[in-house]
């Protein structure tokens, strides 16, 4: 299935007190999870465009993501549900899929008004909150609600907000929160 994602970033938070703002507002907490995940560039490699293999443990998924802009809905995303993320490892492998990363984040997870709001937490970056809906209107509706203004929303992939940190994902060949960063 192919979708185009609507979000934005607020980059920069404090987790405490926007867990705070956020659930004094209704929101719904969903979800709390630590996901592992192996990237590969596709074939031919293209600089927007990647496979990820993603699990929070008992969610497995296969996406290829697409950057074709930085605005709202700059993203696209095709992605399947797979049952087994060893198996599925090995079957990309197969396929001459080499990962070129492997990296761990966390994440808070939350719904509000039919929006996820997310809380992510990755080595080296400031947390940033993740604000995805159903269209762009929706986005900037809940980072206003959120006490934001839409000059605050930030729509850089993680790529790139470490590129400003000087970390290029592409020579890390792990990411982990135990030791960060491994070339």
């Amino acid at each position: 299935m192919m979708s185009i994602e609507y979000e934005a970033k607020i980059l920069h938070i404090n987790t405490a007190q926007f867990a705070q703002r956020v659930e004094s507002l209704g929101a719904r907490k969903t979800g709390s999870y630590h996901f592992r995940r192996y990237v590969f560039d596709t074939i031919p490699a293209q600089a927007n465009k990647w496979v990820r293999l993603r699990t929070d443990g008992s969610h497995t998924t296969i996406t290829c993501k697409e950057i074709v802009n930085n605005a709202i809905d700059g993203t696209i995303e095709k992605e399947v549900v797979v049952d087994d993320f060893d198996r599925a490892l090995d079957v990309l492998v197969a396929l001459g899929l080499k990962p070129r990363g492997y990296q761990e984040n966390r994440r808070e997870e939350y719904i509000l008004d039919g929006v996820q709001i997310t809380v992510d937490s990755w080595p080296l970056l400031d947390d940033y909150a993740e604000i995805e809906g159903d269209g762009s209107d929706q986005v900037m509706d809940m980072i206003m609600k959120l006490g934001y203004s839409p000059n605050d929303a930030a729509y850089k992939n993680t790529d790139e907000l470490y590129k400003e940190i000087g970390v290029d994902l592409r020579t890390v060949a792990e990411l982990r929160f135990d030791d960060d960063v491994r070339k």
